[in-house]
């Protein structure tokens, strides 16, 4: 048995079909620069011919979002800078093509994979698999195409391409392993979308895995059983079946409400990053937004901030997907890991305790104007709620509010419509507003609490460092007191309060926060579901007693295992 990461969930039991990607062997040469070029010419228009063929195929099963990744591997595919660079060392250094090509590729993949931001990390696998194409196209070498695929396999990889995913058949593919990935790459996104089981992260698959193998996915679990017995078919045969079953019985609860078997109602809302998302949250019963990520309009912007316009677009179209539904807005959170092309932050010593989010946005008051005027526009076409995220004092807060007062007045005074029920709220994520909740409800009108902030530096210990991970811990009652006090603080002056944290869509979690009175919870769309069957299963009356018990606890471990005996696990 081999272990990785359940990335998209789902049992699959077929024979392995193992990836093998063309061998390339780039050595320099000396040669004619004219005639290379004209090899680059017919490479790079081959390349965009490929990418537009796949995105075709691909459209008959993904949705716009993912297709996206298309349109940003053309963009590539036709970027003058990334042709320029190659174009410039084959004039200059007299080499081929392909070596030209690979020195290049290999210096932007290293650029990103540099980078701190998750996201920007896993964009150096989009040039990767551009200028690999790239590479075989000039080296004369044919790409495997999983649009051929004629019988049911469990396709094994050392990693796939938004390119592999988007040929994907379906009725074929039941599911996929690969040896690197996470949960947030390319092909986990889009083995979501399709519903295909997929692990990722197992070590050592490509060398156990031979063609043809029988094998059981257990995308459930994470597992990888090669050549498993007849015992083990019949077992995850009976486990697959048991989680198509618990699929469909989740579907039934898409239009029921989140209320506890006593009677207590909250809200099941989902986290998007784009207009594209809001049909997700539909589909899997989402009574709302709880957090639209909008710093990603910025960082997939190419030249320049972007405009008023651009933004009322996307922050409409949420707004009117939403169907009246309350939508939380986050204002720009840019700085510490996330970085601009066409904008350069001033170095810090510690850029995550540095200038980033509200704090930049009260220094460039213009751009914070551009977004809010955006906004305000925008909430006359829905439920809008706007939220500041990294607010620290009570001052931060009142200097935000009166730059959304100003931008509002502004657009009043021009004779154009917004909202007349636009709520203002803060979001929760410095230990120094948790603690002062009690005053910052005076002057919001909401909290939304975001966890993974809030318990690194609660815990002093950066979430993406392997050493001290053992410190990301939600349910220390530590952080739960600071939940608590956040949760009570708006209360006391009569607000609502949420969580759009991972923390949020946790199961193990979500009886304790019903008990603190959490009021909204926000998570993945694919989580919704289940987090209601859950919390429609509680009663908060008992939830409230072991809540009580739980911010009395020494540890994460008792705070667990006191959660597990109120429910039953």
């Amino acid at each position: 048995m081999l272990k990785g990461i359940a990335a998209s969930s789902g049992v699959a039991i077929a024979k392995v079909y193992k990836l093998q990607q063309p061998v390339l062997e780039i050595v320099r040469k000396d040669a004619d620069p004219e005639e290379e070029l004209k090899k680059l010419d017919a490479a790079f228009a081959k390349t965009v011919s490929d990418v537009e063929r796949i995105k075709e195929v691909a459209s008959k099963s993904l949705k716009a979002e993912e297709l996206a990744v298309f349109d940003a591997h053309l963009m590539m595919a036709n970027d003058p800078e990334l042709r320029g660079q190659i174009e410039e060392m084959i004039k200059n250094d007299k080499v081929n093509a392909e070596y030209a090509t690979e020195q290049v590729a290999n210096m932007m993949v290293m650029i990103f994979e540099s980078m701190e931001d998750a996201y920007m990390r896993e964009r150096a696998a989009d040039i990767k698999d551009v200028t690999f194409r790239l590479k075989c196209n000039l080296c004369g070498k044919e790409i495997p195409n999983l649009a051929t695929l004629n019988e049911p396999v469990v396709i094994v990889a050392k990693d796939l391409t938004p390119s592999d995913t988007g040929s994907l058949n379906k009725e074929f593919a039941k599911g996929f392993a690969t040896e690197i990935g996470g949960r947030t790459s390319h092909s986990a996104i889009m083995a979501r979308s399709l519903e295909i089981p997929a692990v990722v992260g197992v070590k050592g698959i490509l060398e156990e895995a031979q063609d043809g193998d029988p094998v059981i996915l257990d995308a459930l679990e994470g597992t990888v059983i090669l050549n498993p017995t007849p015992e083990q078919v019949a077992e995850f045969e009976a486990k697959g079946a048991e989680y198509q079953k618990e699929k469909e019985a989740l579907k039934a609860m898409k239009d029921q409400p989140s209320v506890s078997t006593d009677g207590h109602k909250v809200l099941l809302v989902g986290n998007i990053g784009s207009p594209a998302d809001v049909e997700g949250v539909l589909e899997n019963g989402g009574e709302g937004v709880g957090l639209f990520r909008t710093e990603f309009l910025y960082m997939k912007s190419e030249d320049d901030f972007p405009d008023e316009d651009t933004q009322f677009a996307a922050y409409k179209a949420v707004l009117e997907g939403m169907n009246g539904k309350p939508v939380v807005i986050r204002t720009l959170d840019i700085g510490g890991d996330k970085k601009l092309k066409y904008y350069t932050f001033e170095e810090e010593m510690n850029p995550f305790l540095g200038v980033r989010a509200v704090r930049f946005c009260l220094i460039r008051k213009d751009i914070f104007r551009t977004q809010l005027r955006a906004l305000l526009r925008a909430s006359a076409f829905g439920k809008l709620c706007i939220m500041f995220p990294m607010i620290a004092t009570v001052g931060e807060f009142k200097e935000a509010k009166q730059c959304y007062d100003d931008a509002r007045a502004e657009l009043i005074a021009e004779g154009v419509k917004v909202g007349d029920d636009v709520e203002v709220g803060c979001m929760i994520e410095i230990p120094a507003a948790a603690v002062l909740a009690d005053k910052l409800s005076k002057y919001a009108d909401f909290f939304s609490i975001g966890t993974n902030d809030l318990v690194q530096y609660s815990m002093a210990a950066d979430r993406m460092s392997e050493p001290v991970s053992y410190l990301y811990q939600p349910l220390n009652p530590s952080l739960l007191r600071l939940i608590k006090m956040t949760i009570d603080g708006a209360h006391k002056n009569g607000k609502w309060c949420g969580m759009c944290g991972e923390m949020a869509g946790d199961e193990i979690a979500a009886p304790v926060l019903l008990g603190l009175g959490l009021d909204e919870f926000s998570m993945s769309a694919t989580s919704i579901l289940r987090a209601r069957r859950m919390i429609n299963g509680l009663s908060y009356a008992e939830m409230k007693a072991m809540a009580e018990k739980a911010v009395e606890c020494d540890t994460a471990e008792e705070v667990t295992e006191l959660i597990k005996n109120s429910i039953g696990k």
